[in-house]
């Protein structure tokens, strides 16, 4: 993963500013790199839950006052699949780009009515490929998904502990069929290249560039449960004066008012120092990589977990990079059939 990538077919986005924004990459330092122990790998058979998972509940995300409750399930039906529990008479939303209804703030992921929507996904669909679990449903009594102070580790353990499950087919397994990348305004750029034949391993390099006291974070890693564990335990985050709107002046409009942002349950930034304390302190001498954790198996993995037709399988880069662009991305992964089976 040291060595300089190409950047292939552009989707979109200007070339002369993503060379610039490749060059910022490759002048960050790289502050840590996850080696998986041995046997820490994802099973190479289909796999849904042993059984039911425990319910998870919290403070919901956008009531904090109002306790919501997830429940992962057991399926043999392909995929991931949101079932709202108090819409009756609607089908289950399937993780997929085809349902993105918005990712302005965060991912939300909406089928049939209006109603029938799930907010703030990326948390929890990032598990799919994260955990390695191809088949699931998630059940919710809201559109409203509970927030956590341990971030998706409470998600992490439940499923752990139900246990996972090997199904009769190996696990489907797709990559690009050519290097390609997507970039934005701001300097922002995501890069996929194709496994190897036979590889279904998935490697990620993944920087963040604040002007605030995060500045600068880059980490280099392969999703395995080990890894993604490790990284589940990181925050969203919010800066001082996002927290203040919310709990000021936000409180007039209706997509703020209720938000459940707490100093346990974000990472709070301000320009030189953090609010509360950060986490991720012990992987890089002298400063803490939660919030580029967070970006790259918490965010960044949601999108590549909305590809329906198997797990991804490659090598991702991505620089500043956030929902929108994911998101488009995997739409144009699908849309321009860009996709291809990992020959085995």
């Amino acid at each position: 993963m040291e060595a300089p990538f190409q950047t292939g077919r552009l989707l979109d986005g200007d070339a002369a500013a993503l060379a610039r924004s490749v060059e910022k990459f490759w002048t960050q330092p790289v502050d840590f790199v996850w080696n998986p122990a041995p046997g820490d790998a994802h099973s190479p058979r289909m796999t849904t839950l042993a059984k039911p998972a425990r319910p998870v509940s919290g403070p919901g995300t956008f009531k904090g006052r109002a306790t919501r409750t997830l429940t992962f399930l057991p399926s043999e039906k392909p995929g991931w699949w949101i079932r709202r529990k108090d819409q009756k008479e609607q089908f289950m939303v399937e993780v997929s780009p085809r349902n993105i209804w918005t990712t302005q703030r965060n991912i939300v992921l909406r089928s049939g009515s209006p109603h029938n929507y799930l907010r703030m996904v990326e948390h929890i669909i990032a598990l799919r490929r994260g955990m390695g679990i191809d088949n699931a449903i998630v059940e919710t009594d809201s559109g409203d998904p509970p927030l956590f102070d341990r971030s998706s580790l409470d998600m992490v353990e439940a499923l752990g502990e139900a246990g996972i499950r090997e199904l009769d087919a190996p696990a489907p397994v797709v990559t690009v069929r050519e290097p390609v990348t997507i970039a934005g305004s701001r300097g922002d750029f995501v890069t996929l290249a194709p496994a190897e034949r036979g590889d279904t391993r998935l490697f990620m390099d993944v920087a963040v560039d604040f002007k605030s006291a995060i500045g600068q974070q880059r980490v280099q890693f392969e999703v395995t449960p080990g890894s993604f564990r490790h990284a589940s335990y990181a925050r969203t985050n919010a800066s001082r004066a996002q927290m203040f709107f919310t709990k000021t002046v936000g409180k007039i409009f209706a997509d703020t008012r209720n938000l459940g942002y707490t100093r346990g349950n974000i990472l709070i930034h301000g320009k030189k120092k953090y609010v509360n304390a950060p986490r991720f302190t012990d992987d890089a001498p002298g400063m803490s990589l939660e919030a580029v954790w967070h970006r790259a198996a918490l965010d960044l993995l949601a999108a590549l977990s909305l590809i329906d037709s198997g797990r991804f399988a490659g090598r991702v880069w991505s620089h500043r990079a956030g929902h929108t662009l994911d998101c488009r991305l995997a739409t144009l992964l699908q849309l321009r059939e860009l996709l291809a089976p990992v020959g085995r």
